[in-house]
C-alpha cells in the first residue's frame, strides 16, 4: 500500500481517537497505521519540558533556524510516521501545510519512556527514518541512551548514561541533574 493511502487510513482512527478520553496517537509503521493510548506520569512531562528548554537554548548557537517541538515526523518513501516526544525541526516547517515534518529535515529526536514499566524503546524506528541523533530516556530505571550514526535502519553507535550525568547529544549537552525517576521522590 502506498504512503498516501496509509495517510488517509491514518486519519480515520485519528478522528475516532479525538472522541476518546486519554492521549491517543496514530503512527504509521511497517504494518501500516496503528492507534495507541499513551498514559504518561507527570514526571514524563517534566523531563520532556526540561529537554525541550535545554535544546531550545542551545539551538540558538548550533541551528538558529531550528526549534525543539513535538510534531509528527514522516518519511513518505518508507511509509512511516512517528510521534516523538520532541524533535529538532526547522521552525519554518511548523508553519507548512501537511500533517508532519519530513524526516529529512530532522537532525534529532527524543523519546522518554511513557510508563513506569519502561515503555518501549524505539531507536531503530528513528534510525530507519535517517534521524542522525536519537535520545532515549528511561525514568523507570534512570538511564539515558544516545544513539547516532544511522546505517541500514539501525544506529551504529549507542552511548549509555545515568540520571545526573551531563549527556553529549549531537552538538548539544543535556544536563540530567533535575531528572527524576518514576516512583522516586528524591534524586
Amino acid at each position: 500500500m502506498d504512503y498516501a493511502r496509509m495517510r488517509v487510513l491514518a486519519d480515520e482512527p485519528g478522528a475516532f481517537a479525538e472522541g476518546l478520553e486519554g492521549a491517543w496517537r496514530v503512527e504509521i509503521g511497517p504494518e501500516g497505521p496503528s492507534l495507541a493510548l499513551r498514559r504518561r506520569p507527570k514526571r514524563h512531562a517534566g523531563i520532556v519540558r526540561s529537554l525541550r528548554a535545554q535544546l531550545d537554548r542551545q539551538l540558538r548557537a548550533t541551528h538558529p533556524d531550528h526549534v525543539c517541538a513535538s510534531p509528527p515526523i514522516e518519511h513518505p518513501a518508507l511509509g512511516r510516521m512517528l510521534h516523538p516526544d520532541a524533535a529538532v525541526v526547522p521552525e519554518a516547517a511548523l508553519d507548512e501545510d501537511g500533517p508532519a515534518v519530513n524526516a529529512s529535515q530532522v537532525p534529532a529526536s527524543v523519546e522518554v519512556a511513557a510508563s513506569a514499566d519502561g515503555g518501549t524503546a524505539r531507536p531503530t524506528a528513528f534510525a530507519a527514518l535517517g534521524i542522525a541523533h536519537h535520545l532515549a530516556v528511561d525514568p523507570a530505571v534512570g538511564t539515558i541512551e544516545v544513539h547516532s550514526d544511522p546505517r541500514k535502519g539501525r544506529y551504529a553507535r549507542k552511548d549509555a548514561y545515568i540520571f545526573g550525568d551531563t549527556v553529549p547529544f549531537g552538538p548539544w549537552l543535556i544536563d540530567t541533574g533535575d531528572f527524576r525517576r518514576y516512583g522516586k521522590t528524591g534524586g
